[in-house]
């Protein structure tokens, strides 16, 4: 838990560096996108667990 919360953290400073010097954001800017990224790496999890 601890490690999540240090990569949120540390995500929301990224962020915020780039929105504030007005680079692109280094991730997909649709929830679409986002939910992709999940889906790969639960996809991976489920695999992993399984076999």
């Amino acid at each position: 838990m601890n490690e999540a919360l240090l990569a949120t953290f540390s995500g929301l400073i990224v962020g915020s560096l780039f929105s504030f010097l007005k680079l692109p954001i280094p991730a997909p800017p649709t929830l679409s996108g986002i939910m992709g990224i999940i889906g790969i790496y639960l996809g991976f999890m489920l695999t992993k667990t399984f076999f």
